[in-house]
């Protein structure tokens, strides 16, 4: 599930005293369809389909001469495949306090960039289309506009931007 809630406490009301508590907590992810499992099942699927046109090749001096070029392509599939899964290991989690908003963004690399502002001056904005990205999302408030959920799909992107617009409405109240 690409957008996990984490702690959601917007409908409850504000207890005197707590506001260092976390009212709202998101990670967002991206999708990631193939599991470890299916990545097996891939490869070896695919070794499989590539390997039946070389039966008839066995014995015969041209299977030596297509087969550097049968592994280069299942090797270029696991090295796609393995790159696919570094890129999406994405993680973005949001933070909401009575007195601080912050999103925290960790790339594949393992660096991250942190934002930080108050709620009450934090403003959620969606863009109809940014380039080739469809309802591109970002909050603004704080020392510079950020983006958020850029890997969820326009549907997603929505139904975020609604729970944050209702969570800064209900810490504000």
């Amino acid at each position: 599930m690409p957008i996990t809630v984490i702690t959601d406490t917007t409908e409850a009301p504000a207890k005197s005293g707590a506001s260092a508590h976390v009212r709202l907590a998101l990670e967002l992810r991206p999708h990631q369809s193939l599991s470890p499992g299916g990545f097996v099942i891939m490869i070896g699927a695919t070794f499989g389909m590539l390997m039946i046109p070389l039966v008839g090749l066995v014995g015969t001096a041209a299977l030596w001469g297509v087969l550097p070029f049968v592994m280069g392509a299942l090797a270029l599939l696991w090295f796609g495949l393995k790159r696919s899964w570094r890129d999406r290991d994405i993680l973005e989690r949001f933070e909401m306090t009575s007195d601080t908003a912050t999103l925290t963004r960790r790339d594949p690399d393992g660096s991250e960039r942190d934002w930080a502002a108050n709620p009450y001056w934090v403003r959620v904005e969606r863009h109809d289309k940014v380039g080739v990205i469809e309802d591109y999302l970002t909050l603004s408030g704080g020392p510079r506009e950020v983006e958020i959920g850029a890997f969820l799909t326009p549907d997603e992107r929505r139904a975020l931007e609604q729970r944050l617009r209702h969570a800064l409405r209900r810490i504000r109240a």
